[in-house]
């Protein structure tokens, strides 16, 4: 990756500005973290070419193999408000940048994964670090594959795709970088604070649908009816009632 590229196309006043570029490593959460803890300013992206201990939500490995993907982690320091639309912001982000560079729809399984139709684009991991209630910091890690060749990876070839896939032709991982860069800035910047949860609503392929959602050892069925302002999934139950899910994972049922 050509790292003055990124740096040309960046509109940016701080998200990237500083932006650290490492041919592998472990996991760059893991190294944005090391740097949050040293009172590093907002904006700090460390970006991977290949990632060997890449994880995704709820423990899973990402598949980060060396060359093909964008590997990126961003340090933000945003207020407790602002924290709850980082799950709305990052999947944003990466829609408007691969609609930017390669004229890409996609859209949301809840609550964060960027998909085509039925299959993954790009997985989100948001952490933060807390006193009290008040976050210090958030990392803000994406996993998006550019020009990986899924069929060449079995353990994802029927699970997932990646942008130069669905438009049949080699797409430009600086240009995506620096488009996913300015698009989170955009977001992270918005003053309508509703904008974000209206925009990422709107592509949130699983509302209306019959989903089981498993989460903390337990399991809730129904109708994904909505999403709350900060995020919360909305499930109907076959008996009417109502169960605001703040995460999970999401399956959907036959039928649904």
């Amino acid at each position: 990756m050509h790292i003055p590229t990124v740096t040309a196309l960046l509109t940016t006043n701080r998200i990237g500005r500083e932006l650290v570029f490492l041919p592998s490593t472990g996991s760059t959460m893991d190294d944005v973290r090391v740097r949050a803890a040293q009172s590093t300013a907002e904006g700090l992206v460390i970006v991977a070419d290949e990632q060997v201990a890449g994880r995704g939500r709820l423990g899973r490995t990402w598949v980060a193999p060396p060359g093909v993907n964008l590997n990126v982690s961003v340090l933000v320091r945003p207020e407790r408000e602002g924290m709850k639309r980082l799950g709305m912001i990052a999947p944003l982000a990466v829609a408007d940048a691969v609609a930017a560079v390669a004229g890409l729809d996609v859209e949301f399984k809840w609550p964060n994964d960027v998909r085509v139709g039925e299959r993954k684009l790009a997985g989100i991991l948001i952490e933060g670090e807390f006193t009290g209630d008040r976050p210090d910091y958030a990392i803000i890690g994406i996993g998006l594959n550019v020009n990986l060749d899924t069929a060449a990876v079995p353990e994802i070839a029927t699970i997932a795709t990646s942008v130069a896939q669905e438009v049949g032709r080699p797409v430009s991982r600086e240009q995506t970088l620096a488009a996913l860069l300015n698009a989170l800035e955009r977001w992270l910047d918005d003053p309508d604070a509703e904008a974000a949860r209206t925009a990422w609503r709107a592509r949130l392929q699983t509302l209306g649908r019959a989903v089981t959602v498993s989460f903390a050892g337990a399991t809730e069925s129904g109708i994904a009816e909505d999403v709350d302002g900060a995020g919360a999934l909305v499930l109907r139950r076959a008996d009417g009632s109502r169960v605001i899910l703040p995460a999970g994972e999401v399956t959907l049922r036959p039928g649904g």
